[in-house]
């Protein structure tokens, strides 16, 4: 549905974008996750065709969005981070100037305008001023916005940002819901929001895409995956020993435990699951395991190796750039 391909832009000396290339695939919803300052608004930009690239492409069903912009928008609806409202204006009133410009024909308005705001249950509040409306509204005309003229692909740069808990859930909803009928992409910072929406997640740092895949399998993929937690009846020295003799583990952290006892981490080689090799492995020295639990990578263990393992590549690469400040790199990228 989208192919981006080797995608860059440039501010001057600052690369905010930097050889980006993926697809995205009809009918999924995608989650575009990354720190602020990591290129995500920028992308959002080129690929809606609000913003040149320095170099590369971008194809929206097939359409080069440079080449054939117009054709190419028709299939994208866009709610930008701040939605672009009209707030003199009611969602009925900013609604139909939406469908004006986008140049539906008046036979499809009221049709679209039903379906649309059926959709973000938009019809007790279509005639009151959006300057009197509630975040939480304000966000549900925005993304009314973007479904009208129908458009196979909808992108949503931090649709939640700003709003309290019970409006967040809400939206959530939605976007599960209008991810039955359209291709989502979902730009974000919030890890809970992507792992609660998106079937796919690609995590960008300092412009560049550090991975690409859904959230079980990063999660299940990442070095160091799974985390043995056990408690032994025994000291320190003896611990030791055992684990030694055993050979599990590509790395073991000791603690104290309660009196005689000893805690354990264990991550185990080639993320393997070693809590029955460890039972016997320790019965058979007669020493009790008094607790014992994996624990495997959250989204945000995955999140933070991933991101912090760029920002050091690239420091090493280019001090100069490492060193600019992350609020003026959100600045210039956004």
């Amino acid at each position: 549905m989208i192919e981006v391909s080797h995608l860059t832009k440039r501010y001057g000396g600052h690369t905010a974008v930097s050889d980006l290339s993926f697809s995205i695939e009809k009918g999924r919803i995608y989650g575009f996750l990354g720190p602020n300052g990591a290129g995500k608004s920028t992308t959002m930009n080129i690929i809606t065709g609000c913003l040149g690239a320095s170099s590369g492409e971008v194809k929206i069903g097939g359409c080069d969005v440079l080449d054939e912009p117009v054709k190419a928008k028709r299939m994208i609806g866009y709610l930008p981070e701040i939605p672009p409202l009209y707030t003199d204006m009611t969602p009925n009133e900013y609604l139909r100037f939406v469908l004006r410009a986008k140049g539906v024909g008046r036979v499809e308005w009221e049709k679209q305008l039903r379906a649309v705001m059926d959709k973000t249950k938009l019809h007790e509040v279509k005639d009151r001023l959006i300057g009197n409306l509630s975040k939480g509204y304000r966000q549900r005309v925005g993304i009314a916005q973007a479904l009208l003229g129908a458009p196979q692909v909808i992108i949503l740069d931090e649709p939640t940002v700003g709003l309290d808990p019970a409006q967040i859930i809400e939206i959530r909803e939605l976007i599960r819901e209008m991810g039955k009928e359209h291709t989502i992409v979902l730009s974000s910072h919030i890890l809970s929001e992507v792992q609660a929406v998106c079937d796919h997640i690609m995590i960008i740092a300092k412009g560049r895409l550090v991975a690409s895949d859904t959230a079980e399998n990063l999660t299940g993929l990442m070095a160091g995956g799974a985390r043995i937690d056990l408690t032994v009846r025994a000291g320190e020295e003896q611990t030791r020993e055992a684990l030694s003799g055993m050979a599990l583990a590509e790395g073991a952290q000791l603690m104290p435990a309660q009196e005689g006892s000893t805690r354990v981490l264990l991550t185990p080689k080639d993320g393997e699951d070693i809590r029955e090799a460890l039972f016997y492995g320790f019965a058979e020295r007669r020493l009790p395991i008094l607790e014992m639990k994996r624990e495997r990578a959250t989204l945000e263990d995955v999140f933070l190796e991933l991101t912090q393992a760029e920002e050091l590549t690239q420091a090493e690469a280019s001090p100069e750039g490492a060193a600019q400040a992350p609020d003026e790199q959100e600045a210039k990228g956004a």
